[in-house]
């Protein structure tokens, strides 16, 4: 939250996502959760500007947030994006060039200066989402389980976990958001980095993103790269595994622009000129 006189103040709240939740569910959650929180700012004025991008804000979906938004915040203009706009807005604000997400989930675009132009899709866990957590997590636990990485590594990750293959296979195969399950389990590759076989999977995850996506936003028919400001990244993967992204981006010939963890100061400087005094 912004003010007019430049006074920052950063709340938290459980996700909003309206994929998986009714437009009831996400104005209760607000009310119950965000609102207590601001209160106390409130005498400075009316909200008069509320800007909002997250996960599952499709065109098609995005209107039932919109809907929630303006249920509470009823004098407020509301704005609805993704968050794959509001990754792009956060590292590049009103310059063009490609943004991308390795966090959970992963996505990229190709942002005009205010909108997406155009993106190769994420697909999802299943069918793509290189460079996410879940994925990582995907193909750590497979690489263990096919005996691909050692025994030593394989009795360390059951050992830290507390878990089985029993285990694994009724969190991913028959209860939900196995796509989360696999997330948290890719934090034993940044536990255990320093290990040549762990250092690999890593590389060659992101090997994975760079060629089945980022070379795409380039030309193939000459060397002149659209992205004059290099590629930028937001989201804990690209953050915490900044080395060997870096490492990974520099192999495949491709620039590397800002890594943020959040986009969200970035997203501040971006809507500043919304900013206005309130007599309210």
């Amino acid at each position: 939250m912004v003010t007019a006189s430049g006074q920052c103040s950063d709340f938290r709240t459980d996700g909003i996502n309206p994929m998986f939740q009714t437009c009831d569910a996400m104005r209760n959650s607000i009310c119950n959760q965000l609102l207590p929180q601001i209160a106390p700012l409130l005498w400075a004025g009316t909200l008069t500007h509320v800007f909002f991008y997250g996960a599952g804000c499709t065109p098609e979906k995005k209107v039932f947030v919109q809907k929630a938004l303006e249920m509470v915040f009823k004098k407020a203009q509301i704005q609805v994006e993704s968050d794959m706009v509001g990754a792009a807005r956060g590292l590049l604000g009103h310059n063009a060039g490609v943004a991308c997400i390795l966090g959970t989930g992963s996505g990229s675009c190709y942002y005009n200066g205010e909108n997406i132009e155009w993106n190769v899709p994420s697909l999802g866990y299943i069918l793509g989402d290189e460079g996410s957590a879940a994925v990582l997590g995907k193909r750590l636990v497979g690489d263990l389980l096919k005996n691909q990485l050692g025994d030593d590594l394989k009795e360390a990750f059951f050992k830290e976990y507390e878990t089985s293959m029993p285990d694994i296979f009724e969190k991913v195969y028959r209860q939900p958001f196995p796509n989360r399950f696999l997330a948290k389990l890719s934090k034993f590759c940044a536990d255990h980095i320093e290990d040549k076989r762990i250092h690999d999977l890593v590389y060659d995850h992101f090997v994975s993103f760079i060629r089945r996506n980022l070379v795409q936003y380039f030309p193939m028919t000459n060397d002149q790269s659209p992205i004059t400001n290099g590629i930028g990244f937001v989201g804990s993967i690209a953050y915490y595994y900044r080395p060997i992204l870096e490492e990974a981006m520099k192999a495949e010939g491709l620039p590397l622009g800002t890594i943020l963890q959040d986009p969200i100061e970035g997203l501040k400087e971006y809507h500043k000129d919304a900013i206005i005094p309130t007599t309210e």
